[in-house]
């Protein structure tokens, strides 16, 4: 029996909850899975895990052994990178997944400056606007909006992701420009739900230094952030829309940015990681590079002026609310993906 991927299989077999998602991301048969656990368990002379047909759980022997196994193959990872990372540069499969307006306007179009740079690594490249399960579906690092909140995992800043209060011409002729906050009873919104729990997304202003949220009433709720955009610009209502999609429309006067006084609340873009894959030499250079892409363009470094090579490429086609007021303008965790 070889050890260590046994050792590798268990820890996939744990992290995914599943033999056959375990399977799927480890690129091996079901059947080898399970023929692989068994033979760990009669070489160890206890059960590492309690099975039924429902759901895997731990026997705390197998606890235990799971603590130890992540610890083992860090330490080898980490010595096999440190004598190898001289001598090559990395290879293999790395899977990513981003927001899609992130990835398609601003990572796709310079995404061959990262193969020139690592011609040796296959990127798979996922986009959506829900956040994934980075074990149970097998990705190795993604780009997310918002504070980091699951502490099983590596967040490292990238850049800053900034909003603008927008509506079209057609909409302000017919319902008027809002000038203050307080107006916003009077509007209705374009509003934003988050995929996974359809959340409807509060608005947020930076006030004195304080976080006002809002509450909009609204006919429409998109979970895209291109849609998002696209409803924007049709009059269907005032949006908070990303600062990057909204430039072009900005400058070409489709749309109108309203409330400039009071700007939204800037969150962080981060990339994030599994703990026990910090070590990565794949995971490491895309990082690296995702951090330089953004930090070259002044709309995600807090930056007021923006430079034409880090502007999109592709643009988008096209109650009363309830005020509250927030002592420290400290956001939790956000699941905004654009």
């Amino acid at each position: 029996m070889d050890r260590l991927q046994a050792m590798k299989v268990f820890t996939r077999v744990v992290e995914t909850n599943s033999f056959t998602r375990a399977a799927e991301t480890l690129d091996l048969p079901r059947a080898s899975v399970t023929t692989i656990i068994q033979n760990l368990e009669a070489h160890l002379k206890v059960r590492l895990l309690q099975r039924t047909t429902r759901r895997l759980s731990l026997t705390p022997d197998g606890a235990a052994y799971y603590e130890r196994c992540l610890r083992i193959l860090a330490d080898i990872e980490e010595t096999e990178s440190s004598l190898s990372q001289a001598q090559r540069t990395p290879r293999g499969k790395l899977r990513v997944d981003m927001p899609s307006g992130l990835g398609k306007l601003v990572v796709m179009p310079k995404i061959d400056e990262f193969h020139e740079r690592y011609p040796d690594i296959d990127l798979m490249v996922g986009f959506g606007d829900r956040p994934v399960d980075l074990i149970q579906d097998g990705v190795d690092c993604v780009i997310r909006i918002g504070t980091l909140q699951d502490s099983s995992l590596v967040a490292r800043r990238i850049g800053l992701f900034q909003r603008v209060t927008v509506a079209s011409p057609l909409y302000l002729e017919q319902h008027g420009t809002p000038t203050r906050i307080d107006d916003l009873r009077d509007h209705v919104a374009v509003n934003y739900f988050l995929g996974r729990t359809a959340r409807v997304m509060d608005w947020t202003f930076v006030v004195d230094g304080q976080t006002v949220e809002v509450k909009m009433r609204g006919k429409i709720a998109v979970n895209d952030a291109e849609a998002y955009v696209a409803s924007a610009l049709k009059g269907v209502g005032l949006a908070q829309v990303p600062r990057f999609m909204a430039l072009p429309h900005l400058r070409s006067g489709e749309l109108v940015e309203v409330l400039s006084e009071w700007q939204p609340q800037p969150l962080p873009i981060s990339a994030v990681y599994p703990h026990n894959r910090h070590l990565s030499p794949t995971v490491r250079v895309f990082v690296d590079w995702a951090a330089e892409l953004f930090g070259r363009c002044p709309l995600f470094s807090g930056q007021e002026a923006a430079e034409s090579h880090c502007l999109p490429t592709i643009a988008p086609e096209e109650a009363a609310p309830v005020i509250r007021r927030s002592a420290t303008p400290a956001v939790g965790e956000v699941e905004l993906a654009v």
